[in-house]
């Protein structure tokens, strides 16, 4: 296999990466942005610091992704269009400003183009790393992030109103820190697995260990696109599903991350950090009335949650029969 086409995938890798970070830069910081917690350039800055060091805490996820998603193929042009498949759709989305899932963009992309190549899905790691949890999820964030905003509401039901906004801006700086370095720890991991399964098919490597080198690659391109912002999504998620508050958007972000690391370190599975902060922001919002939450806006949301997976895999298996018989 020529070093040249083994490149080639790496560089669309990290393209993929760089639109994973300024697609999902609003997962980390929408909320301590709207709420004034953190300007947005500052804020950017420290997203795209602690991605870099998220990027270096683990591989559990990538080896979910680099193997047990599809067996490897027998040719590279089927990650190739994988991972044109996920830019596609992360751009579209983008435009129109949904914080669609830049993960299951990927593994959509995957799945379409090796469909497309008749090659192995494994469908049983799809049910179990991608399926269950993307079900799943949502519904914890959702629930979690609520209880932990009815425990704060009691907690400080008798605070200095001014004092008690104060501290939660402040502790929504260590809540959005960890909110991207959950980030940067699932990300990351993803575009790793792919560069990983790349190197295999073109026998440059054997096991599915990431070497430091792709670690750095990943960490340094989804960095690169965090820091250049995604403010489409940012109005999105910090301004059009409900009007935040401090202690709101630190109830989001700590349930957030927290289910981010728990998914990572336990179970190895490829969540989404857009659906988890999505339905963390949704959980605190329900907690000061229905009418508070914009349902219009989550049901837009919704709808490209659903339709992300199927749509990156058609684009994905339509860039592999417009490319195959050019390259073949």
């Amino acid at each position: 296999m020529e070093l040249a086409a083994i490149i080639t995938v790496i560089a669309i890798a990290l393209a993929f990466d760089y639109t994973n970070g300024f697609h999902d830069a609003a997962n980390a910081i929408a909320t301590s942005v709207s709420t004034r917690a953190l300007t947005p350039r500052a804020a950017l800055g420290m997203a795209a610091v602690f991605n870099l060091v998220g990027a270096f805490l683990g591989t559990k996820v990538a080896s979910t992704v680099g193997s047990g998603i599809i067996e490897p193929p027998r040719g590279l042009l089927v990650i190739f269009a994988a991972l044109v498949g996920a830019i596609i759709w992360n751009l579209v989305t983008w435009y129109y400003g949904l914080p669609s899932s830049s993960s299951h963009a990927l593994i959509g992309g995957l799945v379409g183009a090796a469909l497309a190549a008749s090659e192995t899905v494994k469908w049983a790691g799809v049910l179990d790393k991608v399926v269950i949890p993307m079900v799943v999820s949502p519904i914890v964030g959702f629930t979690l992030a609520g209880l932990l905003m009815y425990g704060l509401l009691w907690a400080f039901r008798g605070a200095n109103q001014h004092k008690a906004m104060r501290g939660f801006r402040r502790a929504q700086i260590v809540s959005a820190a960890a909110m991207a370095l959950g980030h940067g720890l699932q990300d990351a991991q993803k575009t790793m697995g792919v560069i990983v399964l790349a190197l295999i098919i073109g026998g440059y490597q054997t096991g599915f260990n990431v070497p430091w080198w792709v670690i750095l690659l990943a960490a340094g391109a989804l960095s690169a696109g965090t820091y250049a912002g995604g403010w489409r999504i940012m109005r999105t998620l910090g301004r059009r599903i409900i009007a935040l508050d401090p202690p709101r958007g630190f109830a989001a972000e700590a349930t957030a991350a927290s289910v981010l690391y728990t998914t990572a370190f336990i179970f190895a599975a490829p969540i989404s950090t857009t659906q988890t902060i999505t339905s963390s922001i949704l959980g605190v919002g329900a907690t000061r009335r229905r009418s508070a939450v914009r349902w219009g806006v989550a049901g837009n949301i919704l709808v490209a949650w659903v339709l992300t997976i199927p749509m990156a895999g058609l684009m994905a298996a339509a860039s592999f029969y417009l490319l195959n018989p050019i390259l073949n």
